[in-house]
């Protein structure tokens, strides 16, 4: 065995001590674990329960949990209803992302000019996003209400009055553009526009474009001038500069409304329910509608809940590679 010499010094570990727990390591942890528990329950848990559902065999009142494997699946996908709630989503979203996207960003430019009353426009642009989507539905329910060919109301009476008779009721309407013949083998629905499911486009533009016009506007604003005016002293004109320098840095701004603007439509369904109902028909019936009225009127909740799984899976589809995205992006960082 080795034994040091006089004077001579042993290196020995250092000796870790425990940290206590005291109150400011405790209290964290005590303001958070409610919103933790609460999560994991009432999301994850639900979510977890609502994909068992989906494929049991419970149809009616009383719960049946008998395995059915995909059997839910293959019969709500073959129906021409739900084949129809897809293609609505589809056009829905496209149209009010490219609305959104178009509106917003041209009232945030209009507003980079540094108008007069601006904070006034930006209030009023910003308004509708105050409103919840029930209200907006209602109301733009009375704008495009049709009234009667003898008394005509909301803007129908407007184009009556403009001698533009031709666009009177074509918001209620199931005809779907470009008409007949767009239906692949295989599918039992018309594929298209549906011309009755242009309101609702417009109601929901109406409402958002504020929010991407304040994401856009921001956007602007922390752009520095110097680029700007390096490129105008190098010649460039100003819609070079808006093509090169701005739309390129504005780029994340697009990518963050393109997120949260295709969520909120994807899963879309207090809108539909006040303004049209879903009708007529199913020309305007989405995924959202179907699960309420599967489930909750024909009480079959094993298709129902089908349903819902392939509506969280277009969601995590949007949303999942842009966290990743996000996550890696902190990571370099």
């Amino acid at each position: 065995m080795y034994q040091s010499k006089p004077g001579e010094r042993v290196a020995t570990a250092p000796i870790r001590r425990h940290r206590p727990w005291t109150l400011d390591r405790v209290a964290p942890v005590l303001m958070i674990a409610p919103s933790v528990i609460a999560i994991a329950i009432f999301v994850y848990g639900f979510i977890a329960w609502t994909g068992v559902v989906s494929l049991s065999q419970w149809r009616g009142i009383v719960p049946d949990y008998s395995f059915a494997g995909l059997e839910n699946y293959v019969r709500i996908f073959s129906t021409a209803r739900f084949q129809t709630n897809l293609r609505n989503t589809v056009v829905f979203t496209v149209f009010f992302l490219i609305g959104c996207l178009s509106v917003g960003l041209l009232l945030a430019v209009l507003l980079d000019q540094r108008i007069r009353a601006e904070g006034i426009f930006r209030s009023i642009y910003l308004f509708p996003m105050a409103l919840s989507f029930v209200v907006t539905g209602t109301v733009w329910q009375w704008l495009f209400a049709p009234g009667t060919p003898q008394d005509p109301t909301g803007l129908n009476l407007l184009f009556q009055r403009l001698g533009l008779d031709v666009f009177q009721n074509w918001s209620t309407v199931s005809a779907v553009a470009p008409g007949e013949g767009w239906s692949p083998a295989g599918l039992r629905t018309k594929l298209g526009i549906p011309w009755a499911l242009l309101p609702v486009i417009i109601a929901a533009v109406w409402q958002m474009s504020g929010f991407t016009m304040a994401l856009y506007l921001a956007g602007l604003r922390g752009i520095p001038e110097e680029l700007r005016e390096a490129a105008r002293v190098d010649g460039a004109t100003e819609w070079q500069i808006f093509r090169n320098i701005t739309l390129p840095l504005l780029q994340p701004i697009t990518l963050s409304a393109v997120v949260i603007i295709g969520h909120i439509s994807l899963k879309i369904f207090d809108l539909i329910m006040t303004q049209t109902g879903g009708g007529p028909g199913n020309a305007t019936e989405v995924p959202g509608v179907f699960v309420y009225e599967i489930t909750f009127k024909s009480n079959k909740y094993a298709e129902g809940a089908a349903a819902a799984m392939v509506l969280l899976l277009l969601v995590a589809v949007l949303i999942v590679p842009y966290l990743i995205s996000n996550l890696r992006t902190e990571t370099e960082q």
